[in-house]
């Protein structure tokens, strides 16, 4: 079924969401802070809005912003909620604090709408190939609604549970994959030091018990996985400023809730001094990079005599 779906948010991974909305035969209202989005969109088939208000009059509202506040803003102060039909469906894709979620849906609610907290996985790459993970946090019936429109832009949606679900499982998987990348890194690091060639170590973890996302799909040191950002200077998929974030967000949880999560809070640690230093505009595969620097490891070179 055709929808008019409002996008508010058309950055590098709203702006490639929004056109596989399009895409997939849906009329699309789109609306950012950032002209020159807002043009990239309009060539694939967005219908620019003069404002996010503007933008409202629709189906489905669907928001990608930078964090919860930004959210919360747009909801209340700037009368987003105000703007939309009753019973509209807000579908937030933003990784924010599940506090803030929670808080979303409430005044969600209270405006006489239904809400979603959906974030993804999957980074620029994955917003462009359609092949997002969304993880939704909210009602059954309004999951029901919203996942045709999220298939459409990704490969793999799941309802974790209740509102704040969502953003709980986002959280919690990208601990996984900050202490994976920095694992990684340490092991090629480690093997350069010992005389190691890349493509060998790769050879052997990638079929191995040290097989995962990070080495497979995003490995930190050019050659092995020509995808992955350490072929094209670390430009960024997946952020540093972003990964720091999205732990900084696990570290608050854990602290919470008393958990003990070494290796999550020290990840959260690494990672905000690394995007607040030399990370601010690399991927966050680039850790590699602090990881040699920081380390007694020879600069390492590999068989076709390229350095990493």
């Amino acid at each position: 079924m055709t929808r008019t779906v409002a996008f508010v948010g058309l950055g590098r991974m709203g702006g490639p969401m929004a056109a596989n909305l399009v895409g997939a035969g849906h009329r699309v209202l789109g609306y950012d802070v950032v002209p020159e989005a807002v043009a990239a969109a309009a060539a694939s088939g967005v219908e620019p809005a003069a404002s996010a208000t503007a933008a409202a009059e629709a189906d489905v509202v669907i928001t990608m912003l930078p964090d919860g506040r930004h959210v919360l803003d747009l909801y209340g102060e700037r009368g987003l909620l105000a703007a939309a039909r009753p019973g509209t469906l807000f579908v937030d894709c933003s990784t924010i604090d599940v506090a803030d979620a929670r808080a979303a849906h409430e005044a969600a609610r209270a405006a006489g709408h239904r809400a979603l907290d959906v974030p993804v996985s999957g980074g620029v790459t994955g917003a462009e190939a359609g092949t997002l993970t969304f993880m939704a946090g909210g009602g059954a019936e309004e999951f029901a609604e919203a996942e045709p429109l999220l298939s459409a832009m990704g490969r793999k949606v799941v309802h974790c549970g209740a509102a704040g679900a969502g953003q709980a499982a986002k959280i919690c998987n990208n601990m996984i994959l900050g202490i994976s990348m920095i694992g990684v890194s340490e092991a090629f690091v480690l093997a350069e030091s010992l005389g190691l060639d890349h493509q060998a170590l790769y050879d052997v973890a990638s079929t191995a018990s040290g097989q995962c996302w990070a080495l497979t799909v995003n490995c930190p040191v050019p050659g092995p996985v020509p995808g992955s950002p350490a072929n094209r200077d670390y430009r960024p998929g997946f952020a540093a400023p972003l990964m720091a974030k999205d732990l900084n967000l696990a570290a608050d949880a854990l602290r919470a809730g008393g958990v003990d999560a070494q290796l999550g809070l020290k990840a959260a640690e690494l990672y905000a001094a690394f995007a607040e230093g030399d990370g601010a505009g690399l991927d966050f595969s680039a850790i590699v990079r602090t990881i040699r620097g920081s380390g007694a490891a020879t600069e390492h070179t590999t068989k076709d005599g390229t350095n990493p």
